[in-house]
Parts: C-alpha cells; structure tokens; sequence
C-alpha cells in the first residue's frame, strides 16, 4: 500500500475521498459501540520497545536492516532511523507472574539481538535519546528504508511547507533546523498497551493522562540531545517539534500540534476518534475497498483502515487503539509516555506502577479527574519533563477537602501513589512477590532520587570533571551506561561516574583521551 502511493502520489480527489471514509469509520465506530459489539472483558497488556544501536565507541550504528536480517525474528522490526529497532512481546494475561514472565521474555530477546548485533560491530541500547547522537546523524539518509517512512517524511514536510526549527531551553539551549523529521528517531520508548472494554476506556485513559507526568517524574531517561543537556525527559518536546506540520502562523493562531498531550477529560472512546477528524488534515489518505457501514449492515465488523491509519498520524502520549482480531474488535489505551530503558528490571518497574495505578484511579469513587483541572494535568506532564525525578507536581490532597497542592513527585509517589498502585496490582491479581519486587525498584529511585536522567547527567558532569571534552564525556557516559545495563541491575543502584583516564606518561604531550 505505502509503495503504490508513493510511486503515485496524492491528489486533492484522494484527500476528499479519505475524509468522506473517515466519517463513514467514524459512524461505524459509533454504531460498534452503540450496539456493543466489542470484544468482552480480557485484562490482556502488551509490551514494545524502541532501540538504539551503537558502537563499541559508544555512537551511533546505521545498521538496523543487516541486524534484522540476522536476528531474523518478526518480534522485531525497523523503526523510523537506521540506528533503530522495535521489539514486539505477544500480549499477556495481567495477572500472577505476569511481569516477571515479561522480565525473562525481554531478557531472552534482547540479548540474542545484542549478540547478532555483535556479528556487525554493533549492540542494542535501551536508552530515551542516544546521547552520542550529532545533527549529523538525524539526516534523510539515516532515514530507514522502507517506503511507508519516505512517505511519512515527503507528507508532513509538505504539509509544514519549511525545515523544521528544534528549539529546546533547557540545563542549555538547542536550537538548529532540520530538513526531515529524522530527527524523531532519537526518540526511543516505551508503550505500554492495556486492552479495555468501552464503558472503562474513558476511566483508564482519563487515570493514564493523569499519571503521565509521575511516569515521567520517576523514569526520565533522556536528558541530551545533538550533544546539549536539555531537559531531563527531552523527548516531548523533540517529538513535538520534529513531526510538528505548522508553520509558525498557524503555531501562533493556535492550531493543535499533532503531537499533543490533550486538552480535556474525555467521556467515551468516540470523544477521541472525533477529535482526530475535527482537529487534524490527513497525511495518508489512502483508502482501502471496504464500505464500513455496508459491512455493519450485513452483520459483519469492519476494520476501519482509514481510522486506524489516521489515528497513527496522530501522536498522543496516550492513544486510543481500535483492533480487530479474528473478526472481533477491541479497544486499547497505548501509553508512549516512557523512554526506553535502562534496564529490563527498570521496563517493567515502570509498567508495574503503571498498570497498577491507573486500575486504581480508574476504580475511585471519587475520580482523579473530577478533582484535578486538565490544565494542571498537562502542566505537570511539561513540569515532569524538565525536571525528572526534582520535579513538583500539582495534586489532590487527601482529605474531604482534597484541594490541589503543589508536592514534590517523590513524596507524592512514596505517601500516596505506591500504595495505590500496590493495590491495583492486587485487582489485577498479580502476585505479591512480584508486585513487591518491582514497585520496590520505584521506591527505590524515589528514596535515592535517581533515575536514568539524573544518573546520565551526574555521570556526564564528572567525565567532564575528570577533564575530558564534552563529545569524549557523552561517549565514555554512554560507553558506561551500556556496561551497567547489560548487568541488568536497577538504575537507582548504578555507581555514579566513567573510570578516571590512565595518567599520561611521563614526558607524554597531548590532553587526556576518552577512558
């Protein structure tokens, strides 16, 4: 499909056509509901994650088709960059040993594909943005191969019309220009996939907004970016920026990025789909042979091509997913709030405070989102996001009155919120071995106040310390970060620093040389 298009190209008819079945997806998705056609209650989650590959010099490998060639498993896949993969784990019943079972699955996969990656000089990282990674680098011919992403490319760069300005205050500043969205792929993540039936979607994915910003907070993994310290979490506003189809006219008129956090608590599924429609041109309009609403009429269930495609163009932290399988349709909340890594221990950490609190604040008699303005919600996501685990929060206080207050993210995950997901994960009948282990590893980052953001930083500080030049400091800190991942132990207890450069000989001449 993407290669016919992009030999062919659009026309203005294609779009007109495309926004006429999106309507008709859309009145089907509403008849779906209407008549409750979705797939019954399964408690089923899903895993993936974004990968870089580097160096034993710690930059960057534009490799990804030859490490896929030899892993040669379809649990992986390209993504947007040469430097990347993505990694699929099959869904799983949330329930039991369920995390640790995701813990060895992960463990098994990403160490074959780091071995074979090893075959061509190269290994896998888990990391939020390859710190290592120049402007260089995110160029159109570090762009992968297939045609979908030529694309994708071709699409929003002529919807934006200009280059693209990365503009990011931060620790410092960034501010360059770009002639593709390349840049995007330094973004890696996490996300984190929990299928849901309709009369709970809006709950979940209200308490899933809701606890970005925590989610963030206590896993920050990306704190540089093209060589400069941004924020702590860089990949909002990288993500925003690099797939971002206004010009600054339209920025200053208000449109809506089409990576967006939101603007308000939703009450069914359909306020979502509707919102895609209303707010966002299409990028792809291509349009498949199937008539929705002929299909309803004939007893069967559509697929919905068109939705489904111009839901992926739009990038929000939390996404609603409509699938289809075996002729039964369902409905998922994606989370793509997470950076990847650093470790497995860690990935799973995350997803366990995750599922865990969202099922909780879904369940509240009192709904978070009855008490906290979204306006504070998005505020807090931008505010996590610049100061990673330091950062301070607004949020309900306990009590009658619950009004919202300022508090730092640790304490409000140590006194309220890992309680709350401990007995989430008891709803989800995980056992408590495991819940314990890894909501552990969370309080554990919180008591420590370290997370893989803080972690690089402080590391890539006392390189600099130690006298070695800023490109010399983020490859020894990447070098480094790669040795305690593949230990697999948590960030929070990672030694702090690169080995201290072997003195110069006596009489030698020169500066100090990467450890």
């Amino acid at each position: 499909m993407g290669e016919k298009v992009a030999a062919d190209g659009f026309g203005p008819s294609d779009r007109q056509r495309y926004r006429r079945k999106l309507q008709q997806c859309l009145a089907a998705l509403a008849r779906l509901l209407a008549e409750k056609r979705f797939d019954r209650p399964r408690n089923l989650m899903g895993l993936e994650i974004e990968l870089n590959l580097a160096g034993p010099d710690g930059l960057p490998r534009m490799l990804n088709a030859p490490v896929l060639d030899r892993i040669a498993s379809p649990d992986f896949q390209t993504e947007l960059g040469m430097f990347n993969l993505e990694v699929n784990i099959a869904p799983h019943r949330l329930d039991g040993h369920v995390f640790d079972r995701l813990a060895e699955e992960l463990r098994t996969g990403l160490g074959y594909a780091d071995r074979k990656a090893g075959e061509l000089g190269a290994g896998v990282m888990m990391i939020g943005i390859l710190p290592t990674l120049t402007q260089e680098d995110a160029v159109f011919d570090n762009l992968s191969s297939a045609d979908r992403y030529t694309l994708l490319n071709d699409q929003i760069l002529a919807a934006r019309g200009e280059d693209f300005t990365l503009d990011i205050h931060g620790v410092e500043r960034l501010l360059c220009t770009s002639a593709s969205i390349v840049p995007e792929a330094a973004c890696t993540s996490v996300q984190l996939h929990l299928q849901v039936t309709p009369p709970r979607f809006a709950a979940l994915w209200n308490a899933a907004q809701a606890v970005s910003a925590v989610q963030i907070a206590v896993g920050a993994n990306a704190p540089f970016l093209f060589g400069h310290e941004l924020w702590r979490e860089s990949r909002p506003p990288l993500f925003t920026q690099a797939t971002d189809t206004r010009p600054p006219e339209l920025q200053s008129q208000g449109v809506r990025p089409r990576t967006w956090f939101g603007e308000r608590w939703v009450d069914s599924v359909y306020d979502l789909f509707e919102e895609n429609l209303r707010y966002f041109p299409a990028l792809l309009p291509i349009c498949e042979d199937e008539d929705p609403l002929r299909v309803l009429d004939a007893g069967g269930v559509p697929r919905l091509q068109e939705l489904v495609l111009h839901n992926g163009t739009v990038y929000r932290w939390n996404r609603p997913v409509y699938g289809w399988v075996d002729g039964v349709p369902h409905l998922r909340v994606e989370n793509r709030v997470l950076p990847a890594g650093p470790t497995v221990t860690d990935v799973v950490a995350n997803a366990a405070f995750y599922y865990g609190l969202v099922r909780t604040l879904a369940e509240e008699s009192r709904p978070i989102w009855k008490r906290l303005d979204f306006a504070d919600a998005a505020h807090n996501f931008d505010t996590a996001c610049r100061h990673g685990i330091d950062a301070e929060l607004r949020w309900p206080r306990p009590g009658r009155t619950g009004a919202v207050a300022t508090v730092p993210a640790v304490r409000l995950v140590l006194d309220e919120l890992l309680p709350m997901a401990a007995a989430g994960l008891d709803a989800w009948h995980i056992e408590p071995r495991d819940r314990d282990f890894y909501l552990g590893v969370i309080e554990g980052r919180c008591r420590r106040r370290v997370n893989g953001a803080s972690w690089q930083a402080d590391t890539f500080h006392q390189a600099l310390a130690w006298g070695l030049d800023r490109p010399a400091a983020l490859a020894a800190t990447t070098r480094r970060y790669r040795e305690l991942m593949l230990t697999g132990e948590p960030v929070h207890t990672w030694p702090v620093g690169v080995p201290a450069p072997a003195p110069a000989p006596v009489g030698a001449e020169g500066g100090s040389a990467a450890p």
